[in-house]
């Protein structure tokens, strides 16, 4: 347990900055998650739409240190080769 007060402090602070990294990872997530829903229904306008929103949310994710710069754009990269396969079809 934490004994000095800035130590105490950090706690305060660690706990809150986690629940604000929880929020927005499962927020990315929510939005990476409507892309492959609509990857499997074979909605292709619907995956496109989806794709652009998760894109940008999950370059935020990035931007604001929740996830690396690479794994950002590997999840990226994934979905939009998914999505512009299905269209092509």
């Amino acid at each position: 347990m934490a004994n000095t007060s800035s130590a105490k402090k950090m706690v305060r602070k660690l706990a809150r900055r986690t629940a604000v990294n929880k929020a927005r990872r499962s927020r990315m997530r929510t939005f990476v998650k409507k892309v492959e829903l609509a990857l499997a229904a074979g909605d292709k306008d619907a995956a496109r739409e989806a794709m652009r929103k998760a894109e940008s949310e999950v370059m935020r994710a990035v931007s604001s240190g929740v996830l690396h710069k690479n794994t950002g754009a590997r999840t990226v990269s994934r979905l939009n080769a998914r999505v512009k396969a299905m269209t092509a079809q």
